[in-house]
């Protein structure tokens, strides 16, 4: 809409100007056809009355004329308006775009950098899980080694209370007799 006002306004000037220039060319004309009748008559209120009519037009032109002059600038001061317009509305759109594009590209990014965080806390429960693991490990060893000592000094303990048969040489009886150790 605003690139056909422009030319249409443009339009109408020119159209104007041409009419205007015909006008002149025939008050011209009829100035002079006005003149060359003046002189072979000296009719002076004929002249006086068409120079009158004459000065009228010109009035009536000069106004249509001035009247069309402050549409132009109408018009033109309404296109300066519109232009700082779109030039603001494509600066918004160049703006809302470049954002869009900066979040589009942190959208994408972030399963990637969702990945990352989750591995990084994942390491840091992995270590402490190993560790956990490496200690457990340890620990399982100890109770082992405890467990087996502990066996051996039962064991051992059992052994030495254990009533074992003794045979009384002096007696010399044939049936042997117990006796703790």
């Amino acid at each position: 809409m605003a690139t056909t006002e422009p030319i249409s306004t443009s339009a109408n000037v020119a159209h104007l100007q041409q009419e205007l220039h015909l006008r002149d060319q025939l008050v011209q004309q009829l100035s002079q056809e006005l003149f060359r009748l003046v002189k072979g008559n000296d009719d002076s209120i004929a002249t006086a009355e068409i120079e009158e009519q004459y000065q009228a037009e010109i009035q009536q032109l000069r106004e249509q004329f001035q009247e069309v002059e402050q549409q132009v600038v109408f018009y033109q001061e309404q296109l300066a308006q519109k232009d700082q317009e779109i030039s603001h509305l494509r600066q918004s759109v160049q703006d809302l775009g470049d954002r869009s594009r900066r979040l589009e590209q942190v959208i994408q990014e972030l399963p990637t950098i969702y990945r990352q965080k989750f591995a990084e806390r994942m390491a840091a429960v992995r270590d402490k899980v190993e560790k956990l693991q490496r200690e457990n490990r340890q620990l399982h060893a100890e109770l082992q080694s405890v467990s087996y000592r502990l066996a051996v000094k039962n064991r051992r303990h059992s052994l030495s209370e254990i009533e074992l048969p003794t045979f009384n040489p002096k007696g010399g009886s044939p049936i042997p007799t117990f006796s703790t150790l």
